[in-house]
């Protein structure tokens, strides 16, 4: 991130975590922060906690941001989440800023795996939370520096600090998931948290990885091709599944549609067979081609190809 411009911005709900954030980001960054604090109007509390972020930016000497957003209707967490996400992208933008931190820590990295592994999710998902991403919609950096820290650390910053930090209860409701896993983690102390949030970190280099093959897959396998009916592509698909399903995705999206890891590994599946797949208004079609292999010695190979073209309309009776 040595090419970041603009001050860091930090995400500070008032919490243990983000205030302990603040504290060390103002040690290491002398001053070139910028804090928010997002009051998604859930709790009567919301304001208070709003206020002693304030009041510690005052005192540090940081410039502040107060945030107010509506969730819309349906999951409270995920709708709060992407309402946050999207304030503070508007902020980021507004002010300038390099990159926005928020105070994600080993445990949550714990939590979020554990978490994933009771939904059966694919690798996408087991790589956890990234250390490092954009902001949702935007190309301001996501930075997320405390994945290694325990929580208990981060309150020793707060306490050290003579700072009492707000608690949220819904950290404490088990009506949520995080919050059952939560638990779960606290009454087994078998389960390492940092050694969880460890694994996290190697399945995300795992999931790197397979990111760069499939866009190696998708500059060097996938072939537009105009008809009179619109954009066609030919994918030469010979490699393993879950590079594929990236691929498969891909080209979906292209092709006007969005397609889900699950359903292009449906699709996948079936054409691996030598079998029709419909996804999203795109009819794929498995065949083969023989290719000549470069050198003169090296024989022609058989390759599996699928063609992807929009659904032809059906006909009405």
């Amino acid at each position: 991130m040595d090419e970041r411009r603009g001050a860091l911005g930090l995400a500070v709900s008032g919490g243990p975590d983000s205030v302990a954030m603040l504290l060390l980001a103002h040690a290491a960054q002398d001053g070139a922060i910028a804090v928010a604090s997002v009051n998604h109007g859930l709790r009567a509390e919301a304001a208070s906690e709003v206020a002693l972020v304030e009041r510690i930016c005052a005192e540090l000497g940081v410039d502040f941001t107060a945030i107010e957003v509506e969730i819309a209707p349906g999951n409270l967490q995920a709708r709060a989440r992407d309402a946050r996400y999207e304030a503070l992208g508007e902020w980021a933008a507004e002010k300038g800023l390099g990159a926005v931190a928020t105070a994600h820590h080993a445990y949550d990295q714990a939590e979020t795996l554990l978490m994933r592994l009771n939904r059966g999710s694919g690798l996408a998902g087991l790589a956890g939370v990234r250390a490092a991403t954009t902001m949702p919609g935007r190309e301001i950096a996501l930075l997320r520096p405390l994945l290694n820290w325990r929580k208990s650390e981060l309150e020793q910053v707060c306490a050290n600090a003579g700072i009492l930090p707000a608690a949220d209860p819904s950290n404490q409701d088990e009506q949520f998931d995080r919050a059952r896993m939560r638990a779960a983690l606290a009454e087994n102390d078998w389960l390492d948290p940092q050694a969880l949030a460890a694994s996290a970190q190697h399945l995300s280099e795992a999931w790197r990885a397979i990111e760069w093959y499939a866009q190696d897959d998708w500059e060097t396998q996938v072939f537009r091709e105009e008809s009179g009916e619109g954009p066609q592509f030919k994918y030469y698909a010979n490699v393993p599944r879950a590079i594929a399903i990236e691929t498969i995705t891909r080209i979906i999206a292209e092709l006007g549609g969005t397609a889900t890891r699950s359903e292009a590994g449906r699709a996948f599946d079936r054409l691996w067979q030598f079998e029709n797949a419909s996804l999203c208004g795109v009819l794929i079609t498995p065949g083969t081609e023989r290719i000549d292999k470069l050198g003169v010695e090296m024989p022609s190979i058989e390759m599996r190809v699928w063609r992807f073209a929009p659904e032809p309309p059906r006909r009405a009776h």
